[in-house]
This record gives C-alpha cells, sequence and structure tokens, in this order.
C-alpha cells in the first residue's frame, strides 16, 4: 500500500499589499476570460504584491456560478505558480448565508487551490444578525473551515452590519480565524484589534494574525496603526505605487511614505467612485484589456472613462515610471 501525500502546508500570510483581483470577461460572450486573468494576476505579483484575492467584492463574485469562481482561482493560482510566484497566497471571498452554504465554498475553494478564505457576515436576515448570531456563524464555520478565515468588515456591502473592536477581538481567539480586513476605514479599530492580538507588522511577526486596511488610501495610516497589510482594489490598477508607500514606510522613510500617500489618495478616490466599472475602464485604458464587467453592470461611456483617466493622471504619472519589483526575466 502506498503512503499517503502529506497535505501542502500553507503559505504564510505576510505583511505587504494584497489585492482583490479583477474577474475579466469577453466582449462579446460574457464568458471567463481565462488568458487575461492569468496574465492579470502575474502582473500584480511582478508589482510587488504579497497576496491576491479572488472571488472578493471586486471580482464580480455575485455574477459567476459556482464552476465559475472555481475555475477563476483554480487558473489564478496556475498562473501564479508557472510565474515563479509559489509564495504569493490566493485568498478566496467565500460568503453564503448559512454556516452550511459558506462551507460548501470554503471545500471548493480550498479543492481550487485557494488557502485562505475571506468571510463578510451574512446580512440577508439582517433584523436577526446581533452579535450571538454572527459569534455563531464565525465560529461555526472556523470550526470545520479546511482553510483559515478572515474577517471582512464592510458594513456598506451587508446592510450596515460594523463589527467593533470587542467583537473582532473575540473572534481572534479561535485558532482558524487569523485576521480581519477593515474596509470600514476604522484606523482606531485597526490599532486596538492589532495591539491587543499583537498583529503581525513589517519587522514584527507577532502573534501571525493579519490586520488588513481595507483600501489603498490609507496605505501609510494603516502601517502608523500597527496593521500588517492592504487588501485594495486600487491595488489593479497601481500595484507599484502602493507597494512604494508601503516599502518606504517600512524602511523609516515616513516623510516620503506621506508624499506619496497624498498623490495615492488623490487618485484611489477616483477609482473608489468609479467602483468596479470605473477600475475596469483604467485597466482598459492604462494597460489595454479588460474593460468590460458582467450584464447588468455597465462598460463606461467613452466620456466617463476620459474623466476616470484624467482623475489618475498624476498617480498613473508615478505607477508607471516605478520598476516591477520582480520584473520578468528576458
Amino acid at each position: 500500500m502506498g503512503s499517503l501525500e502529506a497535505p501542502k502546508a500553507l503559505t504564510p500570510l505576510r505583511d505587504g499589499i494584497y489585492s482583490p483581483t479583477m474577474t475579466f470577461f469577453k466582449a462579446d460572450t460574457e464568458d471567463l476570460d481565462l488568458p487575461t486573468i492569468r496574465a492579470h494576476a502575474v502582473r500584480l505579483a511582478r508589482a510587488g504584491l504579497v497576496g491576491l484575492v479572488t472571488m472578493g467584492s471586486n471580482g464580480e463574485a455575485v455574477h459567476l456560478s459556482r464552476a465559475e469562481k472555481s475555475q477563476v482561482t483554480r487558473e489564478t493560482r496556475s498562473a501564479l505558480d508557472e510565474a515563479g510566484f509559489e509564495d504569493v497566497p490566493v485568498i478566496v471571498g467565500a460568503s453564503e448565508q448559512s454556516i452550511r452554504g459558506t462551507l460548501e465554498l470554503c471545500n471548493e475553494a480550498a479543492a481550487a487551490g485557494g488557502e485562505y478564505v475571506l468571510l463578510v457576515p451574512p446580512s440577508y436576515y439582517r433584523y436577526a444578525m446581533d452579535e450571538e448570531a454572527l459569534y455563531t456563524y464565525f465560529t461555526g464555520v472556523a470550526d470545520a473551515s479546511p482553510l483559515p478565515l478572515i474577517l471582512y468588515n464592510y458594513p456598506g456591502a451587508v446592510a450596515g452590519i460594523d463589527m467593533d473592536s470587542d467583537f473582532i477581538i473575540r473572534l481572534s481567539q479561535h485558532p482558524n480565524i487569523v485576521g480581519t480586513k477593515f474596509t470600514c476605514g476604522n484606523t482606531g479599530k485597526l490599532t486596538r484589534v492589532a495591539r491587543t492580538v499583537d498583529a503581525a507588522r513589517p519587522g514584527h511577526k507577532g502573534s501571525g494574525y493579519m490586520a488588513f486596511g481595507g483600501m489603498a488610501d490609507f496605505t501609510a495610516q494603516t502601517l502608523a496603526s500597527g496593521g500588517s497589510g492592504i487588501i485594495a482594489g486600487g491595488a489593479n490598477v497601481l500595484p507599484k505605487t502602493i507597494v512604494k508607500v508601503w516599502d518606504l514606510w517600512s524602511a523609516g522613510n515616513w516623510a516620503e511614505s506621506m508624499k506619496l500617500q497624498e498623490v495615492l489618495s488623490q487618485g484611489d478616490w477616483v477609482l473608489t467612485k468609479g467602483a468596479i466599472s470605473g477600475t475596469k475602464s483604467a485597466i482598459q485604458s492604462f494597460y489595454g484589456y479588460g474593460g468590460y464587467p458582467r450584464r447588468p453592470l455597465k462598460k463606461l461611456p467613452e466620456a466617463a472613462a476620459r474623466t476616470i483617466e484624467k482623475g489618475v493622471a498624476e498617480v498613473m504619472d508615478v505607477e508607471r515610471a516605478l520598476p516591477d519589483k520582480y520584473p520578468a526575466k528576458k
């Protein structure tokens, strides 16, 4: 009888910049554009991102079938591996409204090559989602999930549910809950959580718990608050700039980091307001691919696309002047 193969050890989460990747579609059929999905993932890794998230809100997960979700994660993992980025983990958005349904997505994420899952609170039955119901949900999933959980605090996407620092700290005691993404933008909350759980940060492994800022426009502020990284939709467009802000601060060049943060925050606000269609429009304008969301989301009309271009022009000048951190070998 042959010996069983040992399970693959999880790729550690490192401090630095992560991105919830866009899902790209063919313009004529809305089918998944797999070559573009693969190339985009590698472009972000070459820029210096230390992790990618598939099936986040930026990935149009609500527009995809379960088979398509697994396919996107599988292709992202495969592309990274083939390009030599085996150390870049793939985190997968796997939220459902029930514990049972979420666990099904967690298992599918693991089978597709994901190593961590990112979960928002269930909110369809908002009236019933008190703290104990949410505690039961997250710990019930954590007890049985094959992958560690990262909590996703994003009140705007879940009927206003905003997990406070006491509740997040309480959940952090579960051994299979390993981080939180603070898209609420509350750096005070992030500070309290990071301090209490001894979160990882540059030069300090701590407990290994990850306290992620949720937008690029407070990258330096996340570092000042003791944070571990950024999971930023803007990194689909501006990966090198966000990495540069992080690296400057981590090296002790705080004034230079903040000066660049000012430029980044201005451009990232344009992308935030533009949402998925605006971010995809910027990718199309500056990188030549990916401008089509899946309906009913719309491709931006020409005038709106030009407005996005103008709004991010200053930070794109910075982005284009920066080299890839890990350029392709010639």
